[in-house]
């Protein structure tokens, strides 16, 4: 018997991997070099291989014609010139993300952070509400915030993802430990599939596909990267690079090829 959760999943995964752009930049940094044509980027991208993208409510509303990859809403916002960036409040529900047509909703959480209660608080009741209607829910789990000292730290990081876990996300994102070996041990302690953040610019092509490589090599099921796409001087070709490797299983010389 197929559920709700498990066609909706289908839609936003090939084979169980993930290969999604986060594209919820503009309530937190504004029209970003890469987003200032938001809809343009997603179709370009969704050409090239895309399984989903993940975006604002706003976006989804604004599109001029429906996007053929699976679309994940994002319900948390804060602002960097607000005067708590690292405080995410929900703009958004799960009755809402079904009448919008997305096939899962996002949130994020800062652990560690002097506002982890009241965004642990909102995690339990959007995964209570996911449950209820069989949405698929995907947890941002960073460490971030007053009592973070190495955001990369594996301990930390498996903490954090298990958290999101525990509280009931279907898919937890989290930042990449740096290497195989430890984020191994990260995958291993999360009961639920995860998937890496793309985190700040890469200085090169081949780092960024070195990591994505590093991260699936370890039992990560895909990337959600931004600006190392979005920012990339040919992000439909970085798409189709990171695609060789997350769906292909092909390894980093062989993806670069879609870079040449």
């Amino acid at each position: 018997m197929v559920f709700g959760r498990d066609i909706r999943l289908s839609r936003i995964l090939i084979n169980g991997k993930m290969l999604c752009i986060p594209m919820d930049h503009g309530i937190s940094n504004g029209p970003i070099k890469g987003l200032e044509d938001i809809h343009d980027m997603i179709y370009q991208c969704a050409s090239a291989g895309l399984t989903c993208v993940l975006v604002n409510k706003g976006i989804i509303k604004s599109m001029p014609r429906t996007p053929d990859i699976g679309l994940i809403v994002h319900f948390s916002a804060s602002t960097s010139i607000g005067p708590a960036p690292n405080r995410k409040m929900l703009i958004g529900s799960v009755e809402e993300a079904i009448r919008l047509g997305a096939d899962a909703v996002s949130v994020h959480i800062n652990i560690g952070s002097k506002e982890e209660p009241e965004m642990l608080q909102k995690l339990g009741m959007i995964s209570d509400k996911c449950n209820q209607w069989s949405v698929p829910l995907v947890a941002m789990m960073y460490p971030r915030g007053e009592n973070i000292k190495n955001p990369h730290d594996p301990e930390i990081v498996a903490h954090a993802a298990r958290v999101g876990a525990e509280a009931g996300a279907d898919i937890v994102k989290a930042v990449y430990t740096g290497d195989p070996d430890s984020f191994k041990r990260v995958v291993r302690s999360c009961p639920v599939p995860l998937v890496i953040a793309g985190g700040p610019k890469a200085n090169s092509d081949r780092e960024i596909l070195e990591m994505c490589n590093g991260a699936m090599a370890a039992g990560a099921k895909g990337v959600t990267f931004g600006r190392n796409i979005f920012q990339h001087k040919n992000p439909p070709a970085m798409v189709r690079a990171l695609r060789r490797i997350i769906v292909d299983n092909r390894n980093v010389r062989e993806a670069l090829k879609e870079l040449d």
